[in-house]
């Protein structure tokens, strides 16, 4: 490829290839202006209800936060969350970064309130044990619904870690510098990118949604077939009813005696797996 003579890189009139190979090269990008004013107002006042509703509390374990309030499963609790895992601006880079057919691993709040130490860094893929550096598995992401700032709690990231050949030490000290982003944007970043939630010293609440995706071939974080009612389930569009895993990967992985998934939720598809062809 011939150097561009206005001195800008590759894919910079293209801010989706700009944005997956940033993650590439350092792991992670940040959207700015990805959420409009009215999701993010409605997405704020859906989680107020399901905490209030439900009666969520913080966890007693250190690594989700004895003062971090999360809530699972979102999809199964307000309709506007079926806005998240589809986003325009979002999805084309998860699918950048890991393949059309990806999947929905867990939808999740964590909302970090005043007085939360900074959680252990860690590796959202580092269950999956296999050596590293590897192709991307997993690709999360960290929706804005609040300023993140160093003083509130903005996620902590080491550059460059998705390349290492090692996951983190957790008795080690570990360098890491704060994603600070303004409200309305998303945080993307590599499985393999070593990273954790900081300690909020300020006095407000600092509330994000993890919207985590995983390659098709990969067990989702939250058994989203079991954990979604098939009722409302079925109230999704087909791009999210695949997303949650009613669907096949490249026609083979996933079918239910070679028939699409999909047709639980009363849809009527035909299925090729790849023996057909």
């Amino acid at each position: 490829m011939s150097a561009d003579p206005t001195g800008a890189s590759p894919g910079a009139s293209d801010p989706i290839r700009t944005h997956v190979e940033e993650i590439a090269q350092r792991g992670y990008t940040i959207v700015e202006d990805a959420i409009e004013p009215e999701l993010g107002d409605a997405l704020l006042e859906a989680l107020e209800r399901s905490e209030q509703d439900h009666g969520i509390v913080p966890s007693q374990n250190e690594f989700e936060g004895t003062r971090t309030v999360r809530i699972y499963n979102l999809l199964a609790h307000d309709p506007v969350f079926q806005r998240v895992p589809v986003h325009p601006k979002i999805l084309p880079v998860v699918e950048g970064v890991l393949h059309p057919g990806c999947l929905v691993s867990s939808l999740s709040s964590i909302a970090i309130d005043p007085g939360e130490s900074a959680q252990l860094v860690h590796s959202d893929d580092q269950v999956i044990a296999l050596p590293r550096p590897h192709p991307p598995l997993v690709c999360n992401t960290m929706w804005a619904l609040s300023d993140f700032t160093e003083e509130n709690g903005a996620t902590r990231i080491v550059p460059g870690s998705h390349l290492f050949d090692h996951y983190p030490d957790p008795r080690a000290e570990i360098e890491t510098v704060p994603a600070e982003m303004p409200r309305g944007s998303v945080l993307v970043w590599h499985g393999a990118l070593w990273h954790g939630g900081g300690a909020n010293r300020s006095a407000a609440r600092r509330t994000g949604l993890a919207m985590n995706y995983c390659a098709g071939f990969i067990r989702q974080q939250e058994n989203q077939q079991l954990g979604i009612p098939r009722e409302i389930a079925a109230t999704f569009s087909e791009e999210l009813q695949r997303l949650v895993g009613y669907g096949v990967f490249r026609g083979l992985i996933g079918h239910i005696d070679k028939q699409d998934p999909i047709n639980l939720l009363g849809e009527s598809r035909e299925l090729r797996v790849i023996w057909d062809d």
